[in-house]
């Protein structure tokens, strides 16, 4: 139990910081971009109460982190009015990528944080890996798998409007068209066909190999940093 609690405080604050960033990233993309419809309600600010899910932000990734499976999570969306940006089909497209975006650099953020950290706190006086390297191990990951899985060209996630601006005009309303679909259909890819079919190995050969390689990545920076 007292693990689990540990974890728990842990991930909660990483998840809460990557996904309140994601979201005021897209708010602020779009007022540069011109709407201000994420301003005019107050969803510009990084306190999380205004962007927290209780069940998207804690419930599922708590959920999905005891499991032993990929952590991912969500908070309320901040709103976006397509027809208010000056531009709306680049001015999705933009607001889509800068919430993943934001996740890539706070990922190099904690890249640098552990590389200048882990030779000073390598492990605790227990001998275990201390909580801090622990943290941004975790902060790091989290970043990476909430980027790339918002990067899915399936609606309503980020990488669905990006696809979106860069089919043509009649294949974009044809595609809008699915959105309603989007989360029945993640549904059944990744919880459904894995529980029925865990041979198909959808989590771990799909979802999962892009976001080990660019962890990767990720600690090679921390090591160049930690001069290992």
């Amino acid at each position: 139990m007292t693990d689990t609690l540990l974890l728990a405080a842990i991930l909660i604050p990483c998840l809460i910081i990557a996904i309140v960033f994601h979201e005021v990233a897209h708010g602020w993309t779009a007022l540069m971009l011109g709407d201000p419809t994420a301003k005019e309600q107050k969803r510009l600010s990084l306190n999380p109460i205004r962007h927290v899910d209780p069940i998207g932000t804690l419930l599922v990734p708590g959920g999905l982190a005891l499991a032993g499976l990929p952590v991912f999570g969500w908070a309320k969306p901040v709103p976006v009015l397509k027809q208010r940006l000056n531009n709306p089909r680049f001015g999705m497209m933009a607001v889509a990528a800068a919430g993943p975006g934001t996740n890539f650099i706070l990922a190099a953020i904690g890249a640098i944080a552990l590389g200048v950290l882990a030779p000073m706190l390598a492990v605790d006086s227990g001998g275990e890996p201390h909580i801090l390297i622990t943290g941004l191990f975790y902060f790091i990951s989290i970043n990476i798998f909430l980027a790339l899985f918002n990067l899915l060209p399936i609606p309503p996630f980020d990488g669905s409007h990006i696809i979106e601006g860069l089919l043509p005009p009649s294949a974009a309303r044809a595609y809008e068209k699915i959105r309603p679909l989007g989360f029945p259909l993640l549904f059944i890819l990744l919880v459904a066909v894995p529980y029925v079919f865990p041979e198909a190995g959808i989590v771990e050969n799909v979802v999962l190999p892009p976001v080990d390689w660019a962890m990767q990545r990720y600690l090679s920076l921390a090591e160049l940093i930690a001069g290992e």
